[in-house]
């Protein structure tokens, strides 16, 4: 008797900032497929939702709840499994000063998760033959020397060495910085690192020439690129990258915690870099970035061999065995180097924080977006994964893998630079990251 899967979506909680839907997959045979003789079993059946029972589902609920508040800045997660959503919620504000709930459509800065699909964009003019990832930088742009030596590889595995635009920027005449600021900054460099494909060292200076080089090859900016090449194709509306004055639908705030136990907005306005486009600028909200997550894990990008490319580790990062950093991605690799056993990032862009896990054999993705920084969403996935009993080899945070933030103004003379985290200053301690 023929069985064909049937995938059943349960909408619960209607108002706005409890948007929640949860998915069952059922194989079913062909003659049953009739609501009226199916519906009793759907009955029996609602409380599992792909293996994980309605208690890990409450379990995570009330965890969520705990930290986002409905009347503070919020989150919004997303829970994929064998490519069915098995738990999709919002909780807490978009916005404090309209009270505007989060909900799944509303679009969150993701920082650092912009260098996924800035990775994907340059890969994709490789494959056309735009370019050659042996290529220097110094074939495009005019750089000093020797920046001018780093391969376009080394810039998309952080492997370049190339010095950080922050302190080289000229924050007096600069109020919103641009990558194109950033190539300009660059003049001023007169040395590296470390010479380049000897170490990791994490780098958004090297993902904003990226950028460029994208536009330059491409002939298009690069928001237009992404719509054409990413978000047109996969069906992604709305999505954009921050530009002054660009207007962006259902825009979320970001904001953080001040010594006060104070909310206090931390977007754009407030930091000068928070800007820059190809590291850390893309706008998506999650029902639109899961259409990105799907499509990278079943290959529905016809040009999915770049996306295996991004996922294989390029640079070995140095806090343990098996951790890389692919192209966008950190890579937690088999011993075989060819398998990724976890694909994840992080994103830091003023008051927003975001993270994205996922493990492939297992068909699993869990996505988290927030706008507010005092919450570490690392942790919580951790949490998440330990409810439902998945096995995340103990992910390494890349928090501290990252030698800074995105949008903060690192060595500048400004106001900003004198009040740093102590978990920020601990990060910019961590082995191989001091900033030299």
């Amino acid at each position: 008797m023929m069985a064909d899967p049937v995938v059943v979506k349960f909408k619960k909680n209607s108002q706005t900032n409890e948007n929640s839907i949860f998915c069952l997959k059922l194989n079913v045979p062909n003659q049953f497929i009739n609501m009226k003789v199916l519906y009793p079993f759907l009955i029996l059946h609602s409380f599992f939702f792909s293996g994980f029972g309605q208690s890990d589902v409450n379990r995570i609920d009330s965890l969520m709840k705990s930290l986002y508040q409905p009347t503070a800045p919020g989150a919004v997660i997303a829970i994929e499994l064998h490519h069915n959503i098995i738990f999709k919620k919002g909780y807490g504000l978009a916005d404090i000063n309209s009270q505007r709930p989060v909900t799944a459509d509303d679009n969150f800065n993701i920082g650092s998760l912009t260098k996924q699909f800035t990775a994907y964009a340059l890969l994709d003019l490789c494959y056309t033959g735009k370019l050659s990832l042996n290529d220097s930088i110094g074939k495009f742009f005019k750089l000093p020397d020797p920046l001018s030596t780093i391969r376009i590889s080394q810039l998309l595995s952080h492997s370049s060495g190339i010095p950080d635009h922050y302190n080289l920027t000229d924050t007096i005449k600069v109020k919103h910085a641009t990558d194109k600021d950033v190539l300009t900054a660059l003049q001023l460099a007169d040395s590296l690192y470390f010479i380049s494909g000897t170490h990791y060292r994490y780098s958004n200076t090297a993902y904003c020439l990226l950028g460029l080089l994208i536009e330059k090859l491409s002939g298009m900016t690069y928001p237009a690129f992404l719509q054409q090449q990413i978000f047109g194709p996969l069906g992604i509306r709305n999505a954009t990258v921050f530009q002054i004055n660009r207007h962006i639908p259902h825009r979320v705030t970001g904001y953080d915690l001040d010594k006060n136990g104070k909310f206090k907005r931390s977007d754009a306005g407030e930091s000068i870099f928070f800007s820059t486009e190809a590291d850390g600028g893309i706008y998506i909200s999650m029902n639109n970035y899961m259409k990105w997550c799907e499509a990278i894990e079943n290959g529905k990008l016809s040009k999915s061999k770049m996306i295996r490319y991004s996922w294989q580790g390029h640079t070995f990062v140095g806090t343990r065995q098996g951790l890389w950093y692919g192209c966008g991605w950190f890579i937690q690799q088999t011993n075989n180097k060819i398998s990724p056993e976890i694909i994840y990032h992080t994103g830091f862009n003023g008051g927003f924080r975001t993270v994205v896990l996922m493990i492939p054999s297992q068909e699993y993705c869990i996505s988290i977006f927030s706008n507010r920084s005092d919450i570490d969403p690392e942790n919580l996935v951790s949490e998440i994964n330990n409810i439902l009993s998945v096995d995340d080899n103990s992910f390494i945070k890349s928090g501290p893998l990252e030698s800074f933030i995105h949008s903060w103004p690192i060595f500048v003379p400004c106001k900003e630079t004198r009040s740093f985290s102590t978990s920020f200053k601990k990060n910019l301690n961590a082995k191989d990251m001091v900033l030299n």
